[in-house]
């Protein structure tokens, strides 16, 4: 029997342990999953029992994205750049970070059959989630990339294609992808959109990392206005397929990830 589990605050409201229990089954794993809800003057007792316990994988939630880093004895490349993990493998003793949301992000675009490279994107949002899916982005060739956030910007990125934007200065831009990476519109908020329709009838792609509601209002509004719309459960469950990959060592095939993206459709 392996071990694996997710660490944060508050937990109730996760569905990764039925994800990754999934997963297990269809891999014919024997595994358990469990929730690890911690307080922050407690993360250096959490990683020691990690290794104690001998917990293989863990996936790391709100707030300790950036927070567990310091107690990592390595980080993945992309991990380095975005400077924020969401998995930790247990190997010889030794606690190693990944951010697999950053292949997750890749996963909705491989999925609905979008490009992004020398398009012109914008990403609403600037939280854990979305500087996965700007250092995707940047790594896949955009050729326009505006952040657009409430909050001052203290990141500098080394890169011309990317402008930092306030939602006051959006209406006049145009563009081929749109990304929301922030929580509005999320359940129970429905009723909520990111921005009007005036911003994304500029688009002519939608992506929203959400994936409660399955089709969100923003997207809502993007179909109503014939655009191509692509929802979050694709990141959701990329994200998890990428960890397990890393946890297990091994490939897991196209139609492993289909089949738990049919299964967590339905309840959405």
């Amino acid at each position: 029997m392996e071990f694996y589990g997710l660490l944060g605050e508050k937990l109730d409201h996760s569905i990764s342990p039925e994800i990754h229990e999934k997963i297990f089954s269809l891999l014919k794993i024997r595994a358990a999953y469990k929730k690890f809800e911690v307080k922050k003057e407690d993360l250096q007792k959490f990683v020691d029992g990690l290794k104690v316990l001998g917990i293989k994988g863990t996936n790391v939630t709100i707030p300790y994205k950036q927070t567990i880093i310091p107690y990592l004895d390595g980080l993945s490349e992309e991990a380095k750049k975005i400077n924020a993990i969401n998995t930790i493998l247990l190997k010889d003793g030794k606690l190693y970070g990944y951010n697999t949301d950053y292949f997750g992000f890749g996963t909705i675009l491989q999925c609905n059959h979008v490009e992004v490279e020398n398009k012109v994107c914008m990403v609403l949002g600037y939280g854990g989630a979305a500087k996965a899916v700007v250092q995707y982005l940047l790594d896949h060739g955009v050729k326009k990339l505006y952040i657009v956030s409430r909050r001052t910007f203290k990141d500098v990125y080394n890169d011309l294609r990317v402008q930092f934007m306030t939602y006051d200065e959006i209406a006049t831009v145009k563009g081929d992808v749109l990304i929301n990476t922030t929580s509005v519109g999320m359940y129970p908020n429905v009723d909520a959109s990111p921005v009007a329709e005036e911003i994304i009838i500029n688009f002519a792609t939608l992506i929203d990392i959400i994936y409660n509601p399955r089709i969100t209002k923003f997207l809502e509004i993007g179909r109503q206005l014939d655009k191509k719309i692509c929802g979050g459960l694709e990141m959701l469950v990329g994200q998890a397929i990428k960890a397990e990959e890393i946890w297990q060592e091994r490939e897991i095939s196209y139609e492993i990830l289909t089949k738990v993206m049919d299964d967590f459709d339905k309840k959405f």
